[in-house]
């Protein structure tokens, strides 16, 4: 199986000996310590406008800037951000449309839940904006159709999506695992989870299936 380059594009794999590929064979994993409060409970919120400006650089996954805007907006749908007022495009590209690009950049502004104390919540006249919220626990997937294989080959990007674009989000309970070698497909063990601020009156726009389902984020294939 081959991928388009316009979305993304694996490099053959390669010799294993140098140091970097020998520091990747373990499986890493992350954790974040859950609180205790369940994750239905009421959390009242306020919306808050948020700045990104991330910049990819992978060693097996090779994405257009068209592709790699499609999947970080694809990542934040998921982790809460608000669609209507969500402003996200590439940034210093070179280039042409569809091709691989080095070092891939998206860049925008969005806006995502911040929770506020519920004394705040209580005299909404003198902290206009609140509303009701909850946890809501999310999976970070970037392709539906063939989710196994997509995992392994876009573990560097997942990785980078913990260190870059989860910290913008008031996420909790957070749980990392990669096992990720450069230039190779590592088929299971790669995951993201978090619970993240979910609007009270939020719609199917804000659950997982349905915001990185379908549209402009699906990987392209050519047999």
């Amino acid at each position: 199986m081959r991928y388009s380059a316009h979305r993304l594009r694996f490099t053959r794999p390669l010799g294993m000996a140098t140091l970097l590929a020998v520091c990747w064979l373990q499986p890493l994993t992350w954790v974040q310590a859950a609180p205790a409060a369940a994750a239905a409970a009421a959390q009242p919120a306020r919306w808050e406008q948020k700045k990104i400006y991330f910049t990819y650089l992978g060693f097996t996954t090779h994405y257009s800037c068209e592709g790699l805007t499609d999947q970080v907006r694809r990542v934040l749908l998921e982790l809460g951000a608000r669609k209507a007022d969500m402003h996200v495009h590439e940034a210093g590209c070179t280039s042409r449309l569809g091709e691989p690009e080095p070092f891939p950049a998206v860049q925008g502004t969005f806006f995502v839940l911040e929770p506020v104390a519920p004394s705040q919540a209580d005299d909404p006249s003198a902290h206009p904006g609140i509303v009701p919220a909850h946890w809501q626990p999310v999976n970070v997937h970037f392709d539906h159709q063939n989710e196994s294989l997509d995992m392994s080959g876009q573990c560097e990007l997942l990785e980078q999506v913990r260190q870059h674009i989860l910290p913008l989000f008031p996420a909790r309970n957070v749980q990392f695992n990669t096992l990720c070698i450069p230039h190779q497909l590592t088929a299971g063990g790669n995951t993201l989870q978090a619970e993240v601020l979910i609007p009270d009156t939020a719609g199917p726009s804000h659950t997982r299936n349905t915001t990185a389902g379908a549209g402009t984020g699906e990987l392209a294939r050519a047999q």
